[in-house]
């Protein structure tokens, strides 16, 4: 047996064909756990030293959320544990006074569209999951915020606001669900290290939202005047706690959101 003794936990991670969610898998099946990814890519993700169980699934499609759960569940009898990790971040501007209603300027179909992905599809993976823990009495929630959803952020105020929201679900489903041994936690990473989800459009989206060039945005990554530690985080790092919250030696940690942001704050 582990530290953290998640063998054979049944743990399903949302959106973890890459990125942050990809790193998340990778350290649950390190720890025997039973993990099963929900994604929208076509094609399950590479995972060493083991396994997983794949579902091809829009999360944003309730009756597609529930017949996965549904399946899963038959199939596993239980879900110990959820990561809610799918998400997206189209930056935006309120108000482009330069280009009005231009390419970069928020309209109303990237506002749902993040708010479809960001909260819909989050919402409803934790209540088909929820009520499953509930009949067991057990269960571990773990959303993943954003440090912008602390602070907020030029340029992805859609983005920020939804993980906010994330946040106060976060903390009235642990109030809700308590009862039923159930916690519920957030991870709030910040500037992490480069995946394929940093792509050239989001930078190029991002930096002319902040009216700076691309260079200026990719060397504010490790500045120190917004990050004490100096660094981009490593996917590891929010990996690594995501197991901890899961496991029972978090067992009196509930309704709260980690910062994990090597100190970034607004200064």
């Amino acid at each position: 047996m582990s530290w953290l003794d998640l063998e054979n936990k049944v743990v399903v991670v949302t959106g973890a064909a890459s990125g942050i969610g990809l790193s998340i898998a990778q350290e649950f099946v390190n720890q025997n756990a039973k993990v099963i990814i929900l994604d929208l890519s076509e094609n399950a993700p590479e995972i060493e030293n083991g396994s997983v169980d794949y579902y091809q699934a829009d999360i944003t499609n309730h009756v597609k959320v529930k017949e996965v759960f549904d399946d899963i569940i038959s199939k596993n009898k239980k879900i110990d544990v959820l990561v809610n990790n799918a998400g997206i971040n189209i930056p935006r501007l309120l108000v482009d006074t330069i280009d009005p209603e231009g390419p970069f300027e928020l309209d109303e179909t990237i506002w749902n569209k993040i708010i479809q992905v960001n909260l819909n599809g989050l919402f409803y993976c934790s209540q088909s999951a929820a009520r499953n823990m509930a009949e067991n009495k057990n269960g571990v929630i773990i959303n993943i915020s954003s440090e912008s959803g602390l602070e907020g952020s030029e340029g992805q105020s859609a983005y920020a606001a939804t993980k906010a929201a994330v946040n106060s679900l976060t903390r009235s489903w642990c109030k809700e669900l308590g009862k039923y041994n159930i916690r519920v936690v957030g991870i709030a990473p910040g500037i992490m290290e480069a995946t394929g989800l940093r792509t050239q459009a989001y930078e190029d989206a991002l930096a002319y939202t902040r009216g700076i060039t691309v260079d200026d945005l990719r060397a504010g990554y490790k500045s120190k005047s917004t990050t004490p530690l100096g660094r981009s985080g490593k996917l590891s790092e929010v990996a690594n706690l995501a197991c901890f919250l899961a496991s029972d030696r978090a067992g009196y940690i509930d309704g709260v959101t980690y910062n994990v942001a090597g100190g970034k704050t607004r200064g």
